[in-house]
């Protein structure tokens, strides 16, 4: 059964987690012909599918009857189901009326900021400077690589600073930064000693990789467009750079990083070269492309883009 991403800025309803109240009806948009081939969706969507599955039979046990009918090759909605269904959506979309509207009683100049890594690079200093002394209220949320967006999918930041690719529909994005990528390898490791590397050197190396959530993102840290057809080797899998630079020390995987974090993240224990051949990183201002705010507008027209 294919799984619909719940839809950009919306935030998830009180009591339980935003896949439990949200999402399932977001997924039932098909109604009674919610029937899918559970091997395919298996197939597409790896072991999302098995997590996804584990939060509606919670659901269901919360509600004290079965949501889903599972038959050997579909997923149908059982009556009870049925009859939830068209209630939950006007919930949902109830609930997001009333977050938009509460939050647009408020002060009007509040902006939450999502990122993923150090930004540096002086970008983000003297405009969150100007703002401050302007009476903003200026936010900084870290989030993990398991949610790509840096919060920007469930609303709780307004603009982020995010590495392209896009990871999902409806964002837009101004470039600030172009480097290039390089590669994090543990001290002592064969090729720290060369002053650059190619992606033909790291065939056989495990990588720490972000996780299957961040989609094209952790393909192209992955550099899977360059490898013509090779599958990388994954060592392990990453949440944060601190997670990163740990794993890559440890011997469980080299990383690809941009060149500039190579710098904002030195360690004694990991060295940081080139890596030929490969296409820049971007580091982008990202926000919701139906986010009309003239703040949002105002804080993305404070930085220079890319030409």
């Amino acid at each position: 059964m294919p799984v619909a991403k719940a839809p950009i800025g919306t935030r998830p309803l009180p009591g339980g987690s935003e896949y439990r109240s949200r999402q399932w009806p977001t997924d039932q948009r098909q109604g009674n012909n919610a029937s899918r081939n559970t091997g395919q969706a298996t197939a597409r969507n790896g072991t999302r599918s098995s997590s996804q599955s584990k939060q509606i039979r919670v659901l269901e046990r919360q509600l004290g009857f079965p949501l889903l009918e599972r038959r050997p090759r579909e997923v149908v909605l059982t009556p009870q189901g049925q009859a939830l269904l068209p209630k939950a959506r006007k919930l949902v979309a109830a609930w997001d009326e009333a977050w938009r509207e509460a939050r647009a009683a408020g002060p009007t100049f509040s902006l939450t900021v999502g990122m993923q890594t150090a930004v540096g690079r002086d970008l983000q200093r003297e405009a969150l400077a100007r703002f401050r002394d302007q009476g903003w209220r200026i936010s900084l949320r870290l989030v993990s690589w398991e949610d790509p967006t840096a919060g920007l999918g469930d609303g709780g930041s307004d603009v982020a600073f995010l590495w392209l690719p896009l990871p999902v529909p409806g964002l837009v994005s101004r470039t600030l930064v172009r480097e290039d990528r390089w590669v994090a390898l543990p001290a002592g490791h064969r090729l720290a000693a060369r002053p650059a590397v190619d992606l033909a050197d790291l065939a056989d190396e495990p990588f720490a990789a972000l996780p299957r959530s961040a989609g094209p993102v952790r393909d192209f840290w992955l550099a899977t467009d360059a490898r013509e057809g090779l599958e990388p080797r994954i060592g392990t899998e990453v949440t944060s750079p601190a997670d990163t630079f740990e794993a890559v020390a440890s011997g469980l995987g080299v990383a690809l990083l941009a060149e500039g974090n190579a710098r904002l993240y030195p360690r004694p224990d990991v060295i940081c070269r080139p890596l030929r051949g490969l296409a820049p990183a971007e580091l982008a201002l990202v926000w919701r492309a139906d986010d009309a705010r003239p703040e949002v507008a105002e804080f993305v027209a404070a930085f220079t883009p890319l030409p």
